[in-house]
C-alpha cells in the first residue's frame, strides 16, 4: 500500500533545503557514481490534478515492482527540484521543454535562450544534458503531452470550416484571444499565431488560462478562442473544440519521469515506470483530469482504476 503523505514538518524540511546553497555542480559525487536502485522511494508531485495523477501512478507501478512508494506534494519548483537533486526526492513528473527550460535558466541565468522546442528529440537532448550534472536522469518520454493549446466553439468551426489552426489562418477572420497578459508578447502566443499561422489576432482578452471565465467568453461570442491545454477536460462542458497545431508552434511538453539517479536511476525504476509509456495517451490523461475535477472522484482511485484497466497493476 502506498504510505500516506509526509507531514507538514516534510514541506518544512524542503522548504528550508531550498533556501540552502548547495553543493556546486562539480562536487555531486553522485554524477559519476552507478545509478542508485533504493528500495524505498519518494515521489514527488507538483500539487495540481495531474501531477497528483502522474505521482499516484509512478507509486503504483514502482508498488509493483516491488518498492515501497511515499508520497508529498511540494507546489513550487523552486522547492522539489533541489530536493530531487538532494535525494529528499526520489522521482518527479515533469514536463520536457517547460523542465529545460527551467534548468537551462538556473544554470546559464533567466535570459538565456530557451533550449525547449517543438523538436521533441532536441528538447530531449538538450533536458538530459543539463540534468546529468546535477545527478538527475530523465526517463523516456510516451504519448501524452500537456501543451499550451487553442480552442473557439464547436459551432464556430463548423461554421467556417475550422479543423486546423492553419484553417483559422486561411479564413482570415478576425479574432479575439482569451488568455493571460503574456499572450500579447510570448511566442507561442498571439505572436506565433500571427507569423506561424496567418491569424488576425485583433485584441488579447486578459482572462486568464483556460479559466471557465476566459471559456465563457468564447462559448458567447464575446471571444472567438481561447488559450488552453491539451488535457483540459472541460472543453465539452462549453462547447469548445481544439484546433490542431498542425505547424507545431508549441513546445514539446511531453510528460517524462525525472529521477535521482543515485537513488532511483537502476533499470528497475526506468522498467516500471516504462510501461505507463505503452498506454498512457493525451485523452487519457484529459479523461482523468475530469474525473477528479468535475467528477469529484479522488486522483489514487482514479489512477489505480486506469491502470488496472490497462492491466498494469492486479485489480484490487
Amino acid at each position: 500500500m502506498i504510505r500516506a503523505r509526509r507531514a507538514l514538518v516534510g514541506l518544512l524540511l524542503l522548504a528550508a533545503t531550498a533556501c540552502t546553497t548547495g553543493p556546486s555542480l562539480e562536487n555531486q559525487g553522485e554524477v559519476t557514481a552507478p545509478p542508485g536502485d533504493s528500495k524505498e522511494l519518494t515521489i514527488g508531485s507538483a500539487g495540481f490534478t495531474e501531477s497528483d495523477l502522474l505521482a499516484q501512478m509512478y507509486a503504483l507501478l514502482l508498488e509493483r515492482a516491488g518498492y515501497a512508494a511515499d508520497l508529498i506534494s511540494v507546489t513550487n519548483r523552486e522547492i522539489y527540484e533541489p530536493a530531487l537533486e538532494s535525494g529528499q526526492i526520489d522521482v518527479v513528473p515533469e514536463y520536457a521543454a517547460t523542465f529545460a527550460d527551467w534548468l537551462n535558466a538556473k544554470a546559464n541565468g533567466a535570459d538565456a535562450a530557451p533550449v525547449g522546442s517543438p523538436d521533441l528529440a532536441a528538447t530531449m537532448k538538450a533536458l538530459r544534458k543539463l540534468a546529468a550534472p546535477r545527478g538527475l536522469t530523465v526517463l523516456d518520454p510516451g504519448r501524452a503531452v500537456d501543451q499550451n493549446a487553442f480552442a473557439v466553439a464547436a459551432s464556430y468551426a463548423k461554421e467556417h470550416g475550422l479543423r486546423t489552426l492553419s484553417d483559422l489562418g486561411r479564413a482570415k477572420l478576425p479574432v479575439r484571444l482569451a488568455a493571460g497578459d503574456e499572450c500579447v508578447e510570448r511566442p507561442y502566443c498571439a505572436p506565433g499565431l500571427e507569423k506561424t499561422y496567418g491569424i488576425d489576432i485583433v485584441a488579447v482578452d486578459p482572462k486568464g488560462v483556460g479559466t471557465t471565465q476566459a471559456k465563457q467568453a468564447v462559448q458567447n461570442g464575446q471571444d472567438q478562442m481561447v488559450l488552453t491545454t491539451t488535457t483540459d477536460a472541460t472543453l465539452d462542458q462549453f462547447g469548445l473544440v481544439l484546433l490542431e497545431d498542425d505547424k507545431n508552434l508549441q513546445n514539446a511538453d511531453y510528460v517524462v519521469p525525472v529521477v535521482n539517479r543515485a537513488r532511483a536511476g537502476g533499470a528497475g525504476v526506468r522498467d516500471a515506470l516504462g510501461w505507463l509509456n505503452t498506454v498512457l495517451t493525451t485523452a487519457d490523461l484529459a479523461s482523468m483530469n475530469e474525473q477528479v475535477d468535475s467528477w469529484r472522484r479522488l486522483p489514487e482511485d482514479v489512477a489505480r482504476t486506469y491502470l488496472e484497466s490497462k492491466n498494469l497493476i492486479p485489480k484490487s
